[in-house]
């Protein structure tokens, strides 16, 4: 384990067990202002975010002691407000689904170059938590309802327990409901208006965001009228309000 100071108080964990790969984006981070400390296993990247102020952790999922995903899972719990990166050569979508789902905001697939990741991560450090414009109230669309300001949700009278950027992506499409929102504007809004990169990374969190709310309405005994989050092919997504004659209409 190693620690680099910079100047600027931005401190990143690293969680990297290749040598070569930790090496070059240490020093990228270093150059460019970021406090980096570097650690090579998963337990001793939990020892180190237990006894250091942390804004970021960068994690690799191939580490030699534990699966990334369960670090991420036990960053999550422990440090909710941190922000977390996974880092790997995992391509597969069901695994950007697994680190999304253990609570990681952003995925990254190596090989990347240092460029993409400065860009994501001051696109992430830059985000602010999305504000109703009255906080007091809560938005209700047939059976769902969301309180904006206590970033609470209920499918019926059951509480949904979202992610970070799930959350954030429900509570713009909820401001807008039976209203097409771009791919661009829902970046914009929950990540970054600079974001650089492709989007894949909202596709997986709105696949997501549906499984949480479809999962708390199957197990909720009664039948519930929930809107759908529908996909615009080509532009980005719209949450439709529930029909009254359709009770709990599914998405296909």
């Amino acid at each position: 384990m190693r620690t680099t100071v910079a100047n600027d108080g931005i401190s990143v964990l690293l969680i990297e067990d290749d040598e070569i790969i930790g090496r070059h984006l240490e020093t990228g981070l270093r150059s460019n202002s970021y406090a980096v400390t570097w650690t090579r296993t998963g337990r001793s990247g939990l020892s180190e975010a237990r006894r250091l102020p942390i804004d970021v952790v960068l994690l690799d999922l191939g580490l030699p002691d534990m699966d990334g995903i369960d670090v991420a899972q036990q960053l999550r719990d422990e440090f909710p407000d941190v922000h977390i990166l996974i880092l790997t050569a995992r391509s597969e979508e069901i695994d950007m689904i697994a680190g999304l789902d253990a609570g990681a905001d952003d995925y990254l697939v190596k090989p990347f170059s240092l460029t993409v990741l400065l860009a994501r991560l001051r696109a992430h450090l830059r985000r602010h938590p999305i504000d109703s414009s009255e906080p007091s109230e809560t938005v209700r669309i047939g059976d769902l309802a969301v309180d904006l300001a206590a970033r609470r949700c209920w499918v019926g009278d059951r509480e949904v327990d979202l992610r970070r950027k799930e959350f954030e992506l429900l509570a713009v499409l909820v401001q807008h409901p039976g209203q097409g929102v771009s791919r661009e504007s829902l970046m914009s809004q929950v990540w970054d208006e600079n974001w650089f990169g492709p989007t894949k990374t909202l596709d997986v969190t709105i696949s997501s965001l549906r499984r949480r709310l479809d999962s708390a309405a199957a197990t909720s005994g009664v039948s519930l009228a929930l809107p759908e989050i529908m996909t615009l092919r080509g532009y980005g997504y719209r949450l439709d309000p529930p029909t009254p004659s359709t009770p709990s209409a599914r998405r296909g």
